[in-house]
């Protein structure tokens, strides 16, 4: 589930307007809307603090979506998939620790990979557990 996904079901889940949420963070209702569309996402990570204390949750539910990408590859392509996107995952996380790069151009380029290892899993199916195989 993407930010915008999360954002929106804890907002609706807490009885709360677009309108009551954007005043309660300090942020314009067109910025809400935005986010729970997934066309932008916050630039300062503490907006997400913001949202996630106002939601009754945390800032890395709301920011983290590795999670559910780790699950689904363990779902679709078994223990070597999930193994496999754990591994991306961290080594990717790595790769942008130094900061050198915008947050949100980090979180589109772990997005493109990530979908790119899904493709990619797809395609090799002599790799895939049978289970998991699409039939024809």
């Amino acid at each position: 589930m993407r930010f915008g996904e999360k954002l929106r079901k804890l907002r609706k889940d807490s009885h709360l307007t677009q309108a009551e949420l954007a005043k309660r963070a300090g942020l314009g209702l067109k910025t809400i809307t935005n986010y729970e569309k997934g066309t932008t996402y916050p630039q300062d990570r503490r907006v997400y603090s913001v949202l996630a204390e106002i939601l009754g949750t945390s800032a890395d539910y709301l920011h983290n979506e590795n999670d559910d990408f780790i699950s689904m590859a363990g779902k679709e392509f078994g223990y070597r998939g999930r193994i496999g996107a754990e591994k991306l995952v961290g080594e990717l996380t790595g790769l942008f620790a130094g900061g050198e790069m915008a947050e949100e151009d980090m979180d589109e380029l772990m997005l493109a990979i990530q979908e790119a290892y899904v493709d990619a899993k797809r395609r090799n199916k002599k790799y895939a557990p049978k289970k998991y195989q699409q039939q024809p």
